[in-house]
């Protein structure tokens, strides 16, 4: 219904102003204040299907204490926003660019910004290094989503975020045993590490950690090694030589060489692990 009306409105438009933009202003200036900030805070969401479990809990990282069911049915029936099924929506393309325009007019636009990437990390920190079907099941609805967080909202993330919604992608597909989907969101998550950090934060060598773990898994033994050691060496200068994450990468890298073999090399570093 949206889709029909939104291209029967851009068959009206004229040289000065697009007729969908101005139903969508006329529509915009009958909204109460609670109703545009909730159109804003789903502007951020990518296009496709938002279960609204998703929209509650950006809404309440960003401390939206208002109705949102009561401001969700105003935006429907605006047709602002369209309901696929119970308890999912989406926004049309034109209407998602014509809200981010009024987010930024917003004075909260960098608190929902931050609301909406808090609640996208706490999705990724949820998807385990293999999923079960129901996980997977559950899971995917978000995968758009943290892929809007990562690409499109970086910059929002907090320090300690950054590399949350790369990794959730990365298992989500790796899980699956989707190697080459998986890859990307690896290597984005090392970039941005770098980008942020340089070489002196354990994001950076927890990021060259996971895409070690990904080589390895597919037999890219030479790939993965110097990784492995890079986030080794990183991780025992950041950390020093007691923390538990150094454990985990003499691990890692013992377990890389026993799958070669190389049993001579994989003793030592078992027996510093344990």
């Amino acid at each position: 219904m949206l889709a029909d009306i939104l291209a029967r409105l851009q068959k009206q438009e004229s040289a000065s102003e697009s007729g969908v933009a101005a139903a969508f202003e006329l529509n915009w200036q009958c909204l109460e204040p609670e109703a545009k900030k909730l159109a804003c805070l789903l502007s951020l969401f990518a296009l496709a299907p938002i279960p609204w479990s998703l929209v509650e809990s950006a809404a309440s990282y960003s401390d939206l204490e208002f109705d949102l069911n009561v401001n969700c049915t105003v935006l429907v029936e605006r047709y602002l926003l369209q309901e696929l099924a119970e308890d999912t929506y989406q926004i049309h393309d034109r209407i998602q660019e014509l809200l981010r325009q009024k987010l930024e007019e917003l004075t909260e636009a960098n608190e929902l910004k931050r609301g909406f990437c808090q609640a996208m990390v706490a999705v990724a920190r949820s998807i385990p290094q293999t999923p079960t079907l129901i996980e997977f099941a559950e899971a995917t609805l978000a995968i758009p989503h943290l892929g809007e967080t990562a690409t499109v909202y970086q910059a929002w993330l907090s320090d300690d975020d950054l590399i949350s919604p790369f990794l959730g992608l990365g298992r989500f597909y790796q899980g699956q045993g989707s190697y080459a989907q998986a890859l990307p969101w690896y290597e984005q998550s090392l970039s941005a590490a770098r980008k942020r950090f340089e070489d002196e934060h354990p994001s950076v060598a927890t990021s060259l950690n996971n895409l070690a773990l990904l080589y390895d898994s597919q037999g890219r033994y030479s790939d993965a090694e110097p990784l492995y050691i890079q986030a080794l060496e990183m991780t025992k200068r950041l950390l020093g030589d007691e923390h538990p994450s150094v454990a985990t990468s003499l691990n890692n890298l013992a377990e890389l060489y026993r799958s070669q073999g190389r049993y001579s090399d994989a003793e030592p570093l078992y027996i510093q692990a344990l």
